[in-house]
Formats: structure tokens, sequence, C-alpha cells
């Protein structure tokens, strides 16, 4: 049976404890911490449901893990749950922001098998017990101090942290916020351009105006181009017209005339 090297809490907090003489000892309940150095020492079991007796296994006593169950070699200490309770833990301990706003709770954790050292915390939002719940990852270094169940972070929110899981509704939010995000910068980017068309139309209309108006001052017209610029074809054949209206007029007022 093989060992992985890095293991999710939740993921082994859901098998059976098995010893070498094969007796069950029943299911894994809680890991058994020291907060200071951020590591696990060992795991719980709790051998019956009608007793407070539980069951304490170093964590270099697990020698293979399968899909349901957990082996363990050796024997293990007695305790009970008042006892327990009073073992120092980050689990459910509350987060807050470096500007003491309460951000979530831890919900579980990554660690190395061998030596049982945290990588990192996963954080929830709400109760992690609610199926679905979405996951943020906390390293180390992002803790600047810790107290029985409070740990402070240098973040401000928790969209400052990585996801590791995201719920249907975190990942609809996701998703609008790049929409809008999305939406906004096509919506800059043709208001920039629209601008941009507008000036440079109302540079153009300013720069044929000044030519007109340039042209008009360096070429007036004159009453002499004016005068040149008439159909003097059209002239010559409106006098010729009216002399010979008045040739025919004279002609016709001397038959008139009876001293003639």
């Amino acid at each position: 049976m093989a060992i992985p090297s890095k293991l999710l809490l939740s993921d082994l907090l859901k098998h059976n404890v098995r010893c070498d003489q094969g007796i069950d000892h029943g299911p894994l309940v809680s890991a058994w911490m020291h907060p200071p150095a951020h590591r696990i020492l060992g795991v719980i079991s709790r051998p019956s449901n009608l007793r407070l007796q539980r069951e304490i296994w170093r964590l270099d006593q697990i020698k293979g893990i399968d899909q349901q169950e957990v082996y363990l070699k050796g024997t293990c200490s007695i305790s009970d749950d008042q006892t327990l309770e009073r073992f120092p833990t980050l689990m459910n301990a509350n987060i807050f922001s470096k500007s003491g706003q309460r951000l979530g709770l831890i919900a579980d954790f990554v660690f190395e098998l061998k030596k049982g050292i945290i990588q990192y915390y996963l954080i929830s939002r709400s109760n992690p017990l609610i199926p679905g719940t979405s996951r943020w990852r906390l390293s180390i270094d992002k803790i600047i101090d810790k107290q029985p169940g409070s740990i402070s972070c240098d973040i401000d929110t928790l969209e400052d942290l990585p996801i590791e899981k995201a719920s249907l509704k975190e990942e609809f939010f996701s998703k609008s916020r790049k929409w809008r995000t999305q939406l906004n910068d096509l919506t800059y980017k043709a208001s920039d351009r629209l601008e941009g068309w507008i000036e440079d139309q109302s540079l153009d209309n300013e720069n044929e105006s000044l030519d007109d108006s340039s042209n008009s001052h360096n070429n007036p017209v004159s009453y002499d181009d004016w005068i040149d610029n008439l159909d003097i074809d059209s002239f010559e054949k409106f006098n010729t017209m009216n002399k010979r209206k008045r040739k025919k007029n004279s002609i016709d007022e001397r038959d008139l005339d009876p001293w003639i």
C-alpha cells in the first residue's frame, strides 16, 4: 500500500483505523496538532460511539492507506473528549484581515504525511460543513499572528488569496466580475475611439473652412470678371433681334402714314 507524500486532512478523516493486529479502532475524527510550528503530530480515532474514550496515534505509526482504511503499527494512547478539547488547534479558528475584519475560518489544511509539516490552510467563508462551500488557500507566510481560536493575516479580503475550490455561487460571481470588467473595457475603448473620430472630424471641418476663407480672400471676384463670364453670343443675338424689331416697326408706321 502506497503512502502519499501530501494529504488533505479531510481526506484522511474519511478513513477507519486498523492496527497491525487486525483490530478495527473506528473512524478518524480529528488531528493532533502543534500550532506554533504549524505541524500535525498525530491522529485521533473514536473506537465506539457509546463511549467518550478516544485513541491517539502518532503520525509515524501510519504504515499504509487505502480507499477506506488507515493501517497503523503499534499501540495507541487513551484519552477522552474533555482532555482533547484542551489540546491547541487551529481548526475552525477565525481568520481576520490586517484591519481586524473577520473573513472566515480554517476549514482544512494540506500537510506532509512523513514529517507532518502543514504546507497551507484552506479558508471557508461560511460554515465548512455546508456542502459545496468555497475554499481559499492561505499560505503560512501570510499569517502575521495567531492566538487560540484566531489568526491574523496580511490580507485585506479573501480575494487576495488564490481560490482552491469554488462553489457554484462563487464561480458565478467570479464570471460576472470578469464579464463586467470586459464590458467596461469595451465601453471605454469604444468611447475613446468615438471621441477621437469626433475630434478628427471637427479638425477636418475647421481646415476646410479655413481653406475656403483663404481662397475667397486670395481670389476675389471683381465686376469685370463677372461681366466677362456672361454669354456674349446671347447678348449679341439679343441686340440683333432688337434692331430687326425696330426696323420692322418703322416700315409699318410708314405704310400707315397717309402723307407719305
